[in-house]
């Protein structure tokens, strides 16, 4: 952690200590929106000193808060202050990177912890603008508040890549449901089984002679040269007759030049996406490079480029994490169980799923691709199921707890800067529990 962080955190530590009662801290509770935000300034013992303040999302008005907050301070006595905010879309951000800049002390409040505190204010759920700010500084007084991070450029960079990746991967499922769904369903559903099979050959059917009929009216050898430009074997050649064949008997609906046009559109629009695609990971991919941990990361089983720039990008600095525990909050894999009553030792835990879902979903098909390849890991796995083979689910659950292991994995490679030697790893996992959270007895119940 540079310095400048790490000295913020430990301000962060020894806020939320001091903070309950304090009679030293102005806490400005902000509520973030598009054009102007909305403060409410009080202190820790619940005096109200302003109930509002609208300062616009520019520079003068962030100097507006800044200075307001100061007159304050100096009119009440209060020589600290402390600003928290509920992360909003990507319009905290500015006002969060100024106030961080200029040496103020900046907080987090999770938007459920301000859900589930804004009906305990007067009764009542109603959201206001004036009230949820309000709402914010009451959760800090409590001390329920999150360290703001703030990282490094090139980590920012990484994340907004990764960002920029999920958005193009979700158009191009869009378009691909729509070819699937719309097109090929109303013109030429005989086309669809074999259409996960074929997905290159069904593309260009859909480009260059989408009409069902047409193709019937075409010579196989020519149908061929037109949809293909190499043999790929013997599947393939029986796939394409079959093609041809079912486009004779369709009983797709007429193709009219607007579905002509739209398959044209669609297609040439799914081929750009992942042209992007590519492009953006191999940003990604140089982005990386400038991180001395991520060739370290490289080297565990079931790591490839996409999945160490996720590890890499959600951990950032491995020397914030103080233990295991923090890091598998992160992900989610942390375990939750309703234990209320007579029956709570017979609850089943399960993952909490509150962490990164990105980085929990890359941190699964790690596990998946080290489980089914690398001996190590897939004797390992198998050990592991060694008696529970016919227990339903029971390889997902596994594959969870792998997926753990591998990001506290990854996390000490980062650390101490050492490529993946199985050696190590697989003496320390006799005795590394089931979850690094939780202890053994509750191993049967992660899901």
């Amino acid at each position: 952690m540079c310095k400048e962080e790490g000295i913020r955190h430990r301000e962060y530590c020894q806020l939320r200590r001091d903070i309950r009662g304090s009679k030293e801290h102005l806490i400005v509770g902000i509520d973030i929106a598009k054009k102007a935000h909305y403060a409410f300034f009080g202190t820790a013992v619940g005096k109200t000193l302003r109930k509002r303040l609208i300062f616009k999302n520019t520079h003068q008005g962030f100097q507006e808060l800044v200075e307001y907050a100061g007159s304050l301070q100096a009119r009440h006595k209060l020589p600290k202050a402390v600003f928290g905010l509920e992360p909003t879309g990507n319009y905290h951000k500015p006002l969060g990177s100024y106030l961080i800049e200029n040496g103020h002390h900046l907080v987090l409040v999770s938007g459920e912890a301000a859900k589930s505190n804004r009906k305990l204010l007067d009764g009542r759920w109603d959201k206001h603008d004036t009230k949820y700010a309000a709402n914010i500084a009451d959760l800090i007084s409590q001390g329920k508040c999150l360290f703001y991070e703030k990282p490094s450029l090139q980590i920012q960079e990484l994340r907004d890549l990764l960002s920029l990746r999920r958005r193009f991967k979700r158009e191009e499922h869009r378009i691909k449901m729509r070819i699937r769904n719309t097109l090929i369903a109303k013109h030429f559903p005989e086309l669809d089984q074999y259409y996960e099979r074929c997905e290159s050959e069904g593309l260009a059917i859909l480009r260059w002679c989408h009409d069902p009929r047409q193709i019937a009216g075409m010579e196989y050898e020519q149908f061929y040269q037109m949809v293909t430009s190499s043999k790929k074997g013997l599947a393939q050649e029986k796939r394409l007759r079959a093609i041809h064949k079912e486009a004779g008997q369709t009983i797709g609906l007429d193709v009219a030049r607007s579905s002509k046009y739209e398959a044209r559109i669609l297609v040439g629009s799914l081929h750009q996406i992942r042209k992007a695609i590519k492009e953006i990971e191999g940003l990604m991919h140089e982005v990386s490079l400038f991180f001395p941990e991520y060739k370290y990361i490289l080297t565990i089983p079931g790591f490839g480029p996409y999945i160490s720039a996720v590890v890499l990008a959600r951990i950032g600095d491995p020397h914030r994490f103080q233990n295991t525990s923090q890091l598998i909050k992160l992900a989610g894999y942390d375990l939750c169980a309703d234990r209320s009553g007579q029956n709570s030792n017979q609850a089943t835990p399960i993952i909490s799923k509150k962490g990164n879902s990105e980085l929990r979903y890359a941190l699964y098909q790690a596990a998946l691709v080290a489980t089914s390849f690398n001996p190590n890991f897939k004797k390992y796995f198998h050990e592991k199921l060694s008696g529970r083979e016919r227990e339903r689910g029971i390889k997902t659950k596994m594959r969870v707890k792998m997926s753990a292991k591998l990001l506290v994995i990854a996390w000490t490679l980062m650390k101490k800067r050492e490529p993946f030697n199985p050696a190590h790893v697989f003496i320390n996992m006799k005795n590394f529990p089931s979850n690094p959270c939780q202890p053994n007895e509750n191993e049967r119940g992660l899901s």
